[in-house]
């Protein structure tokens, strides 16, 4: 019976996937102890049935039976055995449980992403990107993809995207495939102005606070009420969408589900209502009911959108349906015997039309609009104006129309085919410094810039790092066939003529590499107002004022259009302005300054030769800011990390949610971090919006030259040392993660390199970079 009952203990033993164990002495087992090494959460499969022990030998009690190709996760290994953890669901609860099994049963995962497809959808690049073989910062980089431009993809693998970039190339279109780091890319939505028009939808249809589906919708709208819209959208995917305003929101309808309708004007014509009905608010019968209308009454219009003539009555101007009116027939002016004189129905006398004056404001024209003698359709034209000229009305009349001046002569254009914008077109004589080619040289001389530029700080009693600096400005532009007066005049306005904090702490005259998100951090270090000045000048003239590069609008100034949502009308914006900066009076101001300096000369220009030679573009200057020890930051997307910057390979992924020490940015993007107690490098953060990567915790950066930390949160506490303008400091931290103040608020505690605290007035110091 003993030897039977073996036979059975090892059938057991076979079948729950364990051989028979060999005798082990003592010793091996601890020799096997010693060899401990920690695993980082592999994956791997077992390949028979296997127990689950609780220890690392055959010895230890069986905890569970794991199934054969089931996945279990490794966490440490020792000897032949290795620690995992088992998840299994039992009536719809997850259970895990950890444990030992026998190495021999394990077979490794390989965690291979799987490619992922997609309707095709259209990106903008957030920032220059690399375009890659493969989808790996291993990969060939094929080409270099510039911020802002439009590119496709229909797939993806992990956080890589393949896409199609289209770009022109000696004259021609070129076509590029490749992959690209998704948190380089944004879905692309084009906003542009239309004709206005009405549309109906076609069933009941669903408006949208976005141009697309991805949020639930905010209004069911039935057929037969009418929405206007002078903007349209075009998402990702290449869908058309109108903006309309409804209730009061301004929502988007998709195209597909409504039908085009025009305003309609003719002679005034009488209906009859047919059933008691209402003057609707607009052009649908789920618009507000202004007044009751009831049968039989009598209106007058001559205008129709759609199934709604617009009316007036009872004092009321709103929309009636035509399906609840029919033609009235006036009866003969004398009645017959016992008939009724009609003469006695009072019909709603015809709009008076009111004219008042308006604020000054620019109107763009978007369609080509008749100029009229007068407020109506029936008026005389005067003349055509075409479409995206500029106008300034002087007033408005009641029926919708504006007064304005066109080639001139004044007349009236109607308010449908007008959208308000701000510009910096100065819709008049271009004779300026706004035109000029800036591939001219100027006859400007170093004591006009330097003169120019010692009137501020006289004024002003502000330091200037451009103070003298003159003949660098001259020097710059013949030698990279830029005009120099243009040059200094940049760098004044975009400097505060050299007074900004990020000029006098970075020598960045230009504001280059600032992001509106993150406009200290971000900027270039240069190391020398020369050398900004110098890289500058050629950067505009190998970009800008290249006709070959993408960012070239006209080797000129110009101005941009923008809508008053801030979106950029692209067929009323020219040259440098188009691209360069957000302030549509960008190219203005930098003219006005030019003009200060030296007096525009229009026969000068007009004979001043063009430089078209093309230098080597500039690679990104040298140079990074470099923070204090402990400055705490948490990540808000995975992060890829590599152990040298512009190393190949990753060295790992630092997840959301991990806390990190940041240590370093450099001028070209790169950011030195140290996770784990290691020291990487990542190239993921993108500061044109960098809240979606990072939030730095305790980042405190000074204000003023000269501060003085003391031993407390007080003037009257002895001095232990002084910080200069724009030194980042490290700020102490509580335990539950807010910053250290005293109880009124009014200083911060320090944390120095040296492991020492000292207190600083909160007044001088700003916490707000990269928070």
């Amino acid at each position: 019976m003993k030897h039977i009952g073996k036979v059975v203990l090892l059938s057991t033993s076979l079948l729950l996937g364990e051989m028979a164990a060999p005798i082990v002495p003592s010793g091996l087992h601890q020799a096997e102890a010693a060899s401990t090494k920690k695993l980082a959460n592999i994956t791997y499969q077992t390949t028979e049935n296997v127990n689950l022990r609780m220890g690392p030998a055959a010895k230890y009690k069986v905890i569970q039976l794991i199934p054969k190709a089931k996945n279990v996760t490794a966490v440490e290994q020792t000897g032949t055995w290795t620690k995992v953890t088992y998840q299994y669901t039992v009536n719809g609860k997850k259970i895990a449980k950890t444990g030992w099994v026998s190495t021999s049963y394990l077979k490794k995962i390989s965690a291979t992403p799987k490619t992922i497809t997609f309707p095709k959808t259209t990106y903008q690049t957030t920032d220059n990107v690399n375009i890659r073989s493969g989808a790996n910062t291993k990969d060939k980089v094929v080409i270099t993809i510039p911020k802002g431009k439009a590119i496709q993809s229909s797939e993806k693998l992990s956080d890589w995207y393949k896409v199609t970039y289209t770009y022109l190339s000696k004259g021609k279109n070129v076509t590029t495939t490749g992959w690209v780091k998704g948190n380089y890319l944004k879905e692309y939505y084009q906003y542009s102005a239309i004709t206005g028009a009405y549309y109906f939808p076609k069933n009941t249809v669903k408006l949208y606070s976005t141009p697309d589906t991805k949020k639930t919708a905010v209004y069911s709208l039935a057929s037969g009420n009418g929405l206007y819209s002078a903007y349209q959208a075009i998402n990702s995917v290449g869908q058309t969408w109108f903006k309309v305003t409804y209730n009061g929101k301004t929502l988007y309808v998709y195209s597909g589900d409504v039908t085009k309708s025009t305003l309609t004007s003719f002679s005034a014509t009488e209906y009859q209502a047919k059933l008691e009905t209402y003057v609707y608010a607009s052009y649908g019968k789920a618009y507000t009911k202004l007044v009751k209308i009831p049968k039989q009454t009598i209106i007058s219009t001559k205008q129709r959108i759609g199934d709604w003539y617009k009316v007036s009555y009872n004092g009321k101007t709103g929309y009636v349906y035509s399906g609840d009116f029919t033609t009235y027939n006036k009866p003969a002016e004398n009645p017959g015997p016992g008939e009724t004189d009609k003469d006695d129905v009072i019909n709603p006398p015809a709009d008076v039309i009111t004219e008042q004056a308006i604020v000054k404001a620019t109107y763009l024209v978007t369609d080509q609009l008749n100029l009229r003698q007068a407020a109506g359709t029936t008026a005389a034209v005067l003349s055509v104006i075409p479409n995206g000229t500029i106008l300034i009305p002087t007033s408005k009349t009641s029926n919708g129309w504006y007064k304005v001046n066109y080639a001139g002569k004044s007349g009236y254009v109607f308010g449908t085919y007008l959208q308000q914008v701000i510009t910096g077109d100065p819709m008049g004589s271009r004779d300026s410094y706004q035109f000029i080619d800036l591939r001219t040289q100027s006859l400007v001389t170093a004591s006009q810039i330097n003169n120019y530029i010692a009137g501020y700080v006289k004024s002003t009693g502000k330091p200037s790092i451009l103070t003298n600096k003159g003949q660098v400005f001259i020097d710059a532009g013949k030698k990279y066939g830029v005009n120099a007066l243009y040059l200094a005049a940049h760098a004044i306005h975009e400097s505060a003529y050299g007074t900004s904090t990020i000029s006098l702490a970075k020598n960045n005259l230009f504001g280059f590499g600032a992001y509106d998100a993150a406009p200290f951090v971000a900027a270039y270090r240069f190391t020398s107002v020369e050398w900004c000045i110098d890289y500058i000048a050629r950067e505009m003239k190998t970009t800008y004022l290249n006709p070959s590069n993408w960012k070239y609008q006209g080797a000129y100034l110009g101005f941009s259009t923008k809508t008053l949502t801030n979106a950029r009308i692209n067929s009323n914006s020219e040259g440098m302005n188009f691209f360069y900066a957000s302030d549509p009076n960008w190219g203005k101001a930098i003219s006005q300054h030019m003009q200060k300096i030296l007096p525009y000369d229009k026969n000068y220009y007009t004979q001043a030769r063009v430089n078209s030679d093309i230098p080597t573009r500039p690679s990104y200057p040298a140079g990074s800011d470099v923070f204090p020890a402990n400055i705490i930051a948490a990540a808000k997307k995975d992060l890829s990390l590599v152990s040298e910057k512009d190393g190949e390979g990753t060295a790992g992924v630092m997840k959301a949610g991990s806390t990190f020490l940041l240590l370093e940015k450099t001028n070209d993007y790169w950011l030195k971090v140290k996770f784990n107690n290691k020291e990487y490098w990542t190239e993921d953060v993108a500061f044109s919006n960098y809240i979606n990567y990072l939030s730095v915790k305790n980042l405190g950066r000074v204000t003023v030259s000269g501060l003085n930390m003391r031993t407390g949160p007080a003037t009257s506490y002895p001095s232990v040392g002084t910080l200069g303008l724009n030194e980042f400091v490290s700020i102490a931290m509580k335990a539950d993660g807010s910053l250290m103040m005293d109880t009124s608020k009014s200083w911060y505690q320090l944390k120095r390199a040296d492991g020492s605290t000292a207190w600083v007035s909160s007044a001088y110091l700003y916490t707000k970079d990269l928070n």
